[in-house]
């Protein structure tokens, strides 16, 4: 079995364990929008790395199918509730749960997902189990701090890139640190390796975003699946326009405060003029570069565990690395 039949077949596990849970039945209008929401599939990236993270160290990563789909209800609880905050038409080309139903629905739903996440974790040995849920309400806590950073950035006439790099750590990649860290856990890691799957997760998650938020702008339409250049239509406060508005001088700090402030434009020649911008004032390099160094400290971090099994290894190193190099 070569690491991504390993991965394929871990993935297969995992699709039938999710789509095999009840949730609960009655009433419908509770229940229905939570067997909708995680039909709608996903790389289910979160849940597989804490199945890999076990593998480094256990026999059978299908032991932990519950404290795994656990990771992946927490987060589209998550989504769920962000898109009410969002006020968000589709989510992943279907309609959102307060669309197909309404607000206050998703809401409660996305509540009782919650508390379904718990449920999952309780059959991890008692031994481990308040360490395991301590770390779960710790990265809970951060998730939602990260989102309330993101809607006060909104708010805000400047954000630093500190800032920025602070709300992309806690809103994503935390989760994806402890999806690494509880599988190690459960598998009886050494808590300096599982500290150091955390933190590989944590970089990782940091460049994944800075990914997103150059492909936004700089991928191949053909390749990306969704409109090039929506943060750029948007005004999303990206690491892309937080550099350009602190580089930018003169004329070109001018046309790019233009194209902000305009509440009516034609789309694309706002996002070709500040795409132009962007590519003048090197924005394209520095988000590599910035990118280039969390994707190394994480690799660095993985480099630095005790795995006692290197074909799960490789399958971690593989699924990873096939994220840092995808085009959308």
């Amino acid at each position: 079995m070569t690491e991504k039949s390993l991965v394929h077949a871990l993935l297969i596990k995992l699709e039938e364990h999710i789509t095999s849970h009840s949730f609960g039945k009655s009433p419908q209008e509770l229940y229905d929008p939570i067997t909708y929401i995680m039909s709608l599939g996903g790389k289910r990236i979160r849940p597989l790395l804490s199945l890999l993270a076990y593998g480094l160290y256990g026999k059978n990563p299908e032991e932990i199918l519950n404290q795994a789909s656990a990771v992946e209800v927490f987060h589209n609880f998550t989504l769920m509730h962000d898109d009410i905050m969002d006020q968000a038409p589709l989510r992943r080309g279907k309609a959102t749960v307060h669309e197909k139903w309404n607000a206050n629905i998703a809401i409660l739903s996305g509540d009782v997902m919650l508390v379904r996440a718990y449920d999952l974790l309780l059959g991890t040995n008692p031994s481990l189990l308040p360490e395991v849920i301590r770390l779960f309400n710790k990265t809970a806590s951060e998730v939602c701090e990260g989102q309330q950073f993101d809607m006060n950035f909104e708010n805000f006439e400047t954000v630093h890139e500190d800032e920025y790099l602070n709300m992309i750590r806690l809103k994503t990649a935390v989760l994806l640190g402890f999806a690494l860290q509880l599988g190690a856990l459960l598998a009886g890691a050494e808590k300096e390796d599982a500290q150091k799957l955390y933190d590989f997760g944590v970089n990782i998650g940091v460049g994944f975003q800075l990914k997103d938020d150059l492909l936004d702008v700089f991928a191949d339409q053909a390749k990306f699946g969704k409109q090039v250049g929506g943060d750029i239509i948007s005004n999303k406060k990206t690491f892309l326009l937080i550099k350009a508005l602190e580089l930018a001088k003169g004329k070109d700090a001018e046309q790019l405060n233009y194209w902000l402030s305009l509440k009516e434009f034609d789309k694309e020649e706002k996002v070709t003029a500040v795409k132009g911008l962007y590519e003048k004032l090197g924005i394209k390099s520095l988000t590599e570069a910035k990118m280039k160094s969390y994707f190394d400290n994480g690799f660095a971090q993985l480099e630095g565990i005790h795995s006692t099994d290197p074909y799960y290894y490789q399958a971690l190193y593989t699924v990873t690395q096939d994220l840092v190099h995808r085009e959308k």
